[in-house]
């Protein structure tokens, strides 16, 4: 064929989504180093399917309609940076087929090209040897070969062989692949939705495979098995008598033994807001009038006949105020942590499930500022935070502060002064940042070696400052490696924030040990219910 319209290009999405999401394990297990974290592979399927999903509801066949969707589609689901990356080369490529109800080979090149130089842009330190230099090389190749009156299946294999020959030339550039003996996983998931995008072209469809991991079947089930009866909102003001007894722990458990599902109690200032599914509204209703008089009461019957889901709407459920705090982190002790600093609002997210443009959106229109901080306390959310400030900026004024961990996004919300302006606050937030040094202790996924140390799977891994200085058998005497790689003569303050699988008799020996062998230091110890990491440190 000499052009594709849009009908052509919905068929490319489709395809390129369904083998991205069936290759997406395979493209997990590129990743060099071996935490369980926000993996590549997941992301990048994750963005592409919700591109894809919008993709879906058009009804327009015109070809500049289809990459425009996809491309919005792709921004508001962008997870993590290989997911923000995606979503700006189809960015770009959706810019250059603006206007257009079809495209020939030398407009695709063309698009193609621009997809790369709007994803170089996005980047703040472009890196050799990622996704980018696979776009890059593949579309300056791709319009070297192109010529006019050019088969369109003739450009686009030239094309995707030429992303493939850039993708095995990563190890190259990226010393660490090298070692590790993997090509770059952004790359390979890139290379693998250029490929769909060129089955779909030689008219051949990729079905989609169920490939969900043990713990998506189990909440899909969970779900699945959730009876419909009445969703029940309501808020308080909590009595002055009963506010030394209330915790939201203790509440949320209270509403959950009524029963009730999908329970989401939020506090602001002193005032409680309310939400779950239930048999029983009553029940959950007594449960809040032992607090405080209930106000704003919603209940829905889901059981109605012509009960019909509402569209999802954005809600302000905070008073209008100048500036927020909007932070990323998992666990509800980390989560605790933000919010008696000054925090507003806490997105739920971390290592293993990076939260989605979209996400960030919802959480700045939410808490109702006209000036709205964000930490987003891990460097794959940095990105996502920082495109959902572009997304809002003609409508909030949006700060990043760019928090690599938990511990630096911390000391920042430490640093802010109601008292003070927001330039000023900013300032001293992104300050805080250089002050803090970060160590962590998880387990390792895979067998590997990194900067020339063997690492087994499943035994405790310590790092500072990312990088991972031991690999041992015991929890603990990781932690004691990575303090001993964290703490020298000027540390005043260790920060220990314990996981969730951390037991008593771990908490104890770990604070014996800091508090025999640096007692020079105070020490600040939290539970913080994170996943993934047994313990998170913060040295000032």
């Amino acid at each position: 064929m000499k052009t594709i319209d849009g009908k052509m290009f919905r068929a490319m999405v489709e395809t390129g989504a369904n083998l991205l999401h069936n290759n997406h394990p395979e493209i997990d297990a590129l990743n060099v180093f071996p935490v369980p974290d926000g993996d590549t592979g997941t992301n990048m399927s994750l963005t592409f399917t919700n591109g894809a999903a919008e993709v879906k509801k058009l009804e327009s066949d015109n070809l500049g309609d289809v990459a425009k969707t996809l491309s919005k589609g792709l921004l508001m689901g962008a997870r993590g940076n290989s997911g923000v990356i995606l979503s700006q080369i189809f960015r770009g490529v959706a810019k250059s087929l603006k206007g257009k109800e079809s495209a020939d080979a030398v407009e695709l090149a063309e698009a193609f090209a621009s997809g790369a130089k709007v994803a170089y842009k996005a980047v703040m330190r472009p890196v050799e040897g990622t996704i980018l230099t696979v776009i890059r090389e593949a579309s300056e190749a791709g319009s070297a070969y192109v010529k006019e009156d050019m088969e369109i299946e003739d450009w686009f294999s030239y094309f995707v062989k030429e992303a493939n020959d850039a993708l095995d030339r990563t190890p190259e550039l990226l010393p660490v692949l090298k070692e590790v003996g993997v090509v770059d996983s952004g790359g390979a998931g890139l290379v693998v939705v250029l490929t769909g995008f060129m089955l779909a072209l030689a008219g051949e469809e990729v079905v989609r495979v169920d490939v969900a991991t043990a713990q998506a079947a189990m909440k899909e089930a969970e779900e699945a098995s959730k009876q419909k009866g009445y969703q029940v909102k309501y808020s308080f003001k909590i009595d002055e008598g009963k506010a030394k007894a209330f915790t939201i722990d203790g509440f949320t458990h209270e509403l959950e033994r009524t029963p009730a599902t999908d329970v989401n109690v939020t506090q602001k200032d002193d005032v409680i807001f309310v939400s779950l599914a239930t048999e029983r509204p009553g029940h959950t209703l007594n449960v809040g009038q032992r607090f405080g008089e209930l106000a704003h009461i919603t209940i829905v019957n889901f059981n109605e006949p012509d009960y019909k889901e509402p569209e999802a709407q954005e809600e302000n459920t905070a008073p209008a105020k100048e500036t927020a705090i909007i932070s990323v982190a998992a666990g509800e002790g980390v989560k605790k942590m933000f919010l008696d600093l000054r925090c507003d609002y806490v997105v739920s997210g971390g290592q293993t499930m990076n939260p989605a443009t979209e996400d960030i959106v919802k959480a700045v229109r939410k808490v109702n500022a006209k000036n709205v901080i964000i930490l987003p306390n891990n460097s794959n959310i940095v990105m996502t935070a920082q495109q959902a400030a572009t997304v809002l900026e003609d409508e909030i004024h949006v700060i990043v502060i760019p928090s690599k961990t938990v511990p630096q996004g911390l000391a920042a919300c430490m640093m802010y002064n109601t008292e003070a302006g927001l330039d000023e606050n900013v300032n001293e937030m992104t300050s805080a940042l250089e002050g803090v040094q970060t160590g962590q202790v998880t387990f390792a996924i895979k067998d590997t070696t990194i900067d020339g140390l063997e690492i087994k799977a499943n035994n405790y891994m310590a790092l500072c400052n990312k990088k991972i200085v031991a690999c041992v058998p015991d929890k603990i005497d990781a932690l004691k490696k990575a303090l001993e790689g964290l703490v020298d003569d000027d540390s005043e303050v260790i920060t220990l924030i314990c996981g969730e699988d951390v037991t008593e008799e771990e908490k104890e020996a770990a604070q014996s040990y800091i508090e025999e062998n640096f007692e020079d230091c105070e020490l600040e110890m939290n539970d913080g219910g994170q996943p993934v990491y047994s313990f998170i440190i913060g040295v000032e």
